[in-house]
């Protein structure tokens, strides 16, 4: 009963996993685009760079006691996410780019996304470091 159990959870755990070489096809050029990004940029013209189209990546899930797999198609969009903050007398925009795969799971964590920052429809930087140290020179609450 125990080794059941124990099928059962690692199947649950491991369900829904996409493997960093699916997702290499939307990190790849994302870095490689990075570069071609400079201050001041309009937000359209950084959308033409970066891309906006989605991407459909396989996924193997477990299904069922035994763990059996299955491939699923997933769409992952591309910015993945955007965000409009609110500030002490400042509102930035800000789009999530997946630049890098840290674990084989679909659900794409903050720490394998590059957020562009823009301030009046321009590029003023990007990066993890870049943001948070935005929202704290403008005191900007985040959920």
């Amino acid at each position: 009963m125990k080794k059941l159990i124990y099928l059962f959870v690692m199947a649950m755990l491991l369900g829904g996993c996409a493997t960093p070489e699916s997702l290499s096809r939307i990190t790849a050029p994302n870095r490689e685009n990075l570069i071609k990004l400079s201050v001041g940029m309009e937000k359209a013209k950084v959308i033409e760079i970066m891309g906006n189209k989605s991407f459909d990546v396989t996924v193997p899930q477990y299904v069922g006691v035994f763990g059996s797999r299955r491939n699923t198609r997933v769409t992952i969009t591309n910015p993945y996410r955007s965000e409009i903050l609110q500030g002490k007398d400042k509102v930035l925009e800000v789009i999530y780019y997946v630049t890098d795969v840290k674990k084989e799971a679909i659900a794409i964590s903050d720490d394998e996304l590059t957020p562009l920052v823009f301030d009046n429809g321009k590029l003023i930087g990007w990066g993890n470091s870049f943001l948070q140290n935005n929202i704290q020179k403008y005191e900007i609450r985040v959920r």
